[in-house]
């Protein structure tokens, strides 16, 4: 068992110089490469962070603008739609002026067309009377004989 002791401390004493480099790699590594690596790691985490941050602003700051335009848009809409409701309003009493104006003047017409056709009825009447007794005084002469026809005509 000495000998296994005796081989083993020899194993250890030819492997502390490797222990001592792979200590002194470890510390370098620790040194030289983790550092700079962390912190350079935290910088560009701040700067992500920073850059996520500054994009939800702007994402933000966008939809508060695009909000503004929409309502903006809304509100031209809603004053192009009073503009035509007025316009059409207007249009809408123009024509019943119009319509009212060619009733009138329709009517006007009608009642000049009636005392134009009343006269003529009347005309027409007076002339049919005055032609009356002319007529029948000659349906008389042509079927009573003449003799009675001059007494008839005479009284």
């Amino acid at each position: 068992m000495d000998e296994i002791l005796n081989q083993l401390g020899g194993l250890v004493l030819g492997s502390v110089p490797t222990m001592i480099l792979f200590i002194l790699l470890v510390t370098a590594y620790g040194l030289l490469v983790r550092r700079p690596l962390n912190r350079v790691l935290a910088e560009r985490r701040a700067r992500t962070s920073g850059a996520m941050d500054q994009a939800r602003g702007a994402i933000a700051a966008a939809e508060a603008e695009a909000t503004a335009y929409e309502e903006k848009l809304r509100a031209a809409r809603a004053e192009i739609f009073a503009a035509r409701e007025a316009r059409i309003k207007q249009w809408n009493a123009e024509r019943e002026v119009a319509l009212d104006q060619a009733r009138q003047a329709s009517q006007n017409r009608i009642a000049v067309a009636r005392l134009d056709i009343e006269k003529s009825a009347d005309e027409a009447r007076g002339h049919i009377e005055a032609l009356s007794s002319e007529l029948s005084s000659r349906i008389l002469t042509a079927v009573l004989p003449a003799s009675v026809a001059a007494t008839e005509v005479a009284q």
